[in-house]
Order: C-alpha cells, then structure tokens, then sequence
C-alpha cells in the first residue's frame, strides 16, 4: 500500500509543484488559484479526449505504436491542448507572456495528471522507476509544450499589434509557429524510449529554466509597459479634474461629436471617461503595488468641492457626492440621496443636477 501512495506521489505531485513555483514567480498575480484549478480541470478533460482520439487513430494508422507515439500523438496532443489555449486568446483572457506561460503550463499539468492517472490505473504494477520518469518527465514535458505554444503565440500576437493595433483581429496563423515547436519537443522526447532517465534529466533541466528566462523577460518588459501606461492615464485623469481635458487631443475628438448628441449625453460620455480613467488607474496602482510585494491603498475620501472630488454631470450643479467613498460635501445632502433641490439621486450614489450643464 505504501509503495501504491508512493507511486501516485511520484508521477502526479512534481508538476503540480512546478506550477505552484511558476505561479509564485508571477510577481504581478495575474492568475487566480480558481483560475489554475479550472485550467487544470481543462487539461484534464483534453487528456480524456485525446485517449479516445489516439486510440481511434491507432486503429486506422497501420504503423505501430512506436512510430504512433513519435509522430502522430505528439499532433494530436499538442494540438487538443493549444485549442483551449487558443480559446483564451480568442477570448482576450491573455495578455502577456508571463501568463500566457502559465496558462500553458496549467492546461499541460492537467492533461498530465490525468495521463498519469490513467496508466496507473492499468499499470499500477509498474516499477517506481518508471513513474519517476513520468512524473519528472513526461508531466513537465508536457507543461513545458503548452507554455513553450503560449509564449511563441503572445510573442508574435505583439509584434502584430505594433504594426497594425487599430486593425487587429484575431488570427490563428501567429500561433502555428508555437504549435509547430510545441509538436517537435514532444515528438523529441518520445524518441527516447530506450533512455528515459535522459530525456527526463534533460527536460527537467531545460523547461524550467526557459520558463523562468520568459518570466524574468516578461515581467521586465510588463513592468515598462505598466509604468508607461499608469503615467498616461494618471496624466488624463488630472486634466480631467483639472478641467482640461476637453482641450487635449483626446477631449477635442470627443467634442467634434457633440453636434450628433445632445448635450446630456455628451456629459453622460465625459462621466464615463473620468470613472473608466478612474477604475483603470486604481487597476494599475493594484499591479504595481502587487509587483513591489505590499498591499496596495486605492481610493480617498473627499470632503471638499473641489473638481477632482466632483463628476461631471455634478459640476456647477450644488454640492457634489464623492462616488467612492460615499461622502457628501456639504450638510445639505446625503450621499447617494442628495436632497438639494436641484439634484436628483441615482442608484449608484452619484448625484445628477436637473438641468445638466455641458462638461466643456
């Protein structure tokens, strides 16, 4: 029985440990631990598949099992796992190299883990030599294939969108260099058969070390591109509170519109603009604190009627209520029932004159 607990110890928990590793190493957190359980989850139903599908395919491939494991599984495989992969690009759940890595890793463990699982089952008597091998080997590689697709695919993904940004669409073709790679490490190792310890030793050795190469790489430039980013926008909200933006290149654009809306909805559209430019510097302010490892402080209190405490739609309007903390800047009112004459509460707590003056 212990020699049984010690075999599922050997082929499942080693690349569980190296994605909780490689999660740790994610200095901005980008990924949940409910996130890493569902892509686990994820790769553990493509594996089921793939059972199914390899076994179909041995069936109409007359070529033998070991030309079937070195050059057909590795197709089918890899391509079953880059598919949900794909699904996240597609839904713009990736984007940047360091994530795109761990989702990979994470589809690639869980597909593993359920390999293994299965061969233990039908081959629980095997030796501990051999889960040693697929633990440490087989599981890693296949982490390390995933993640390998994920990073070529966000790489390429970002040297297209700064040729052509506004007219991005998603495209499978970035990715198929990556899936090419991918089949090619996984047909690599299944060429070993005869000499498992050394296509274990040298996996073991080099997917880690490139993940953490990429993650190093990636947060570096995350880290640029963050700070960048944050000093744009934290420039765009003070001249929003400051009462300039309509004269920025930003704001005259909006205001070449304003002859097709009326002019409550042309505040309802600067509103907008200052609470998403708001909510978007708090996001940023909570990446970088997580990156520098210390709790991140968002959000003030205003008590005063100053423009960077007031919307838009609440400037020239009676005293204004501070959306974020909910604090009213005058005895006249309640915050998120202003009761001035002129003022009419609204379900989230911001106030809204009755006559709505133009924000420009």
């Amino acid at each position: 029985m212990e020699l049984i607990l010690l075999k599922v110890c050997v082929a499942l928990a080693p690349v569980v440990l190296f994605l909780l590793v490689f999660s740790a190493l994610d200095a901005f957190k980008l990924m949940s631990w409910t996130e890493l359980g569902l892509l686990l989850a994820g790769g553990g139903a493509l594996a089921a598949a793939s059972y199914f599908a390899n076994w179909r395919a041995m069936d109409d491939l007359p070529i033998g099992f070991t030309n079937y494991t070195k050059y057909v599984a590795p197709i089918v495989e890899e391509t079953l796992k880059a598919s949900l992969v794909l699904l996240l690009f597609w839904r713009n759940r990736i984007g940047f190299m360091i994530d795109a890595a761990i989702t990979g890793f994470a589809i690639g463990a869980g597909f593993s883990l359920i390999e293994n699982v299965f061969y233990l089952y039908y081959f629980h008597e095997a030796n501990l030599g051999v889960w040693l091998v697929r633990g440490f080997g087989t599981a890693v590689m296949h982490g390390g294939a995933t993640a390998i697709f994920g990073v070529a695919g966000q790489f390429l993904v970002e040297r297209q969108l700064k040729v052509v940004a506004a007219r991005y669409h998603f495209n499978i073709l970035p990715f198929l260099p990556g899936l090419l790679a991918a089949m090619v490490l996984h047909s690599t190792y299944n060429h070993f058969p005869n000499q498992p310890l050394l296509a274990m030793g040298v996996t073991i050795l080099a997917v880690p070390l490139t993940l953490i190469f990429l993650f190093s790489k990636s947060e570096h430039s995350a880290h640029e591109w963050l700070l960048a980013d944050y000093a744009t926008h934290e420039e765009m909200l003070r001249e929003i509170r400051d009462g300039r933006f309509a004269q920025s290149e930003a704001g005259r654009v909006i205001l070449s519109l304003s002859e097709r809306f009326t002019p409550q909805i042309m505040t309802d559209i600067f509103d907008y603009i200052q609470l998403h430019t708001e909510l978007v510097v708090r996001a940023e302010k909570v990446l970088i604190a997580n990156e520098e490892g210390r709790e991140a402080t968002i959000g003030r209190r205003c008590a005063t009627s100053s423009p960077a405490c007031t919307p838009w739609s609440a400037r020239s309007a009676g005293p204004p209520c501070s959306p974020s903390a909910r604090t009213c800047s005058s005895p006249a009112t309640t915050c998120g029932k202003c009761t001035s004459s002129n003022r009419t509460p609204t379900p989230n707590g911001i106030a809204r004159p009755a006559s709505r003056p133009r924000p420009f």
